[in-house]
């Protein structure tokens, strides 16, 4: 090896021992929101600085949910290090004008678990639209106790009770599946059930 192809090799080497050290330490948000449809690493990110304006994801819906190791590399692209401490693995960015003072926090994390759609919350969003076209939606699935959830995007709009298409955002399946609420879907015979109640309530109207 050359003192030229060695010079090179050093050089690379430290840029890449470098790069962390010199990116700025950042701490995720604990409710990431957005104004504008244009999601912002300082949407995202606590101490963005000069990068709190970079754009790295563009919300359609009520939400849109982000691979964590994907924005991690955008953000060390744009000077930021992002640690992940919490071994996350998606992140969801919501709108913020719609989001109530309290309102749950929008990290999943792996275990993260779609909450339960009550009865008496079916009934009263019962025929109002829970669920709008390209949503990122949990479709769940649950058989003999055995439960599976995937995530995917919405194909058509639909309201408690009514079946919805839903694009596999992984194997880009097709997956039907019924409305349980907001950004919530449920396949399989449990999707029956919630599809029967909700018809029942609209018919005793």
């Amino acid at each position: 090896m050359t003192l030229l192809h060695r010079t090179l090799a050093l050089s690379a080497a430290l840029a890449v021992l470098a790069g962390p050290a010199l990116a700025a330490p950042v701490t995720l948000k604990a409710n990431p929101v957005d104004d504008d449809g244009r999601v912002t690493l300082g949407d995202i990110f606590d101490g963005a600085g000069g990068a709190a304006d970079v754009v790295v994801a563009r919300r359609v819906g009520p939400s849109v949910v982000m691979e964590a190791g994907q924005l991690q590399a955008l953000a060390r692209q744009a000077g930021l290090d992002w640690v992940n401490p919490n071994g996350l693995r998606r992140v969801a960015v919501r709108q913020g004008v719609a989001e109530a003072p309290g309102a749950a926090a929008a990290i999943q994390t792996p275990a993260a678990a779609p909450a339960p759609v009550r009865a008496a919350s079916r009934r009263a969003a019962a025929r109002e639209t829970v669920i709008k076209r390209n949503d990122m939606v949990r479709v769940t699935y649950e058989v003999s106790g055995v439960k599976l959830a995937v995530l995917g995007r919405a194909m058509r709009d639909a309201a408690v009770g009514e079946p919805v298409a839903v694009t596999n955002t992984t194997s880009n399946r097709i997956i039907d599946a019924v409305a349980a609420g907001p950004g919530q879907a449920v396949a399989g015979p449990a999707g029956d059930a919630i599809r029967a109640e909700a018809f029942s309530q609209f018919a005793a109207r």
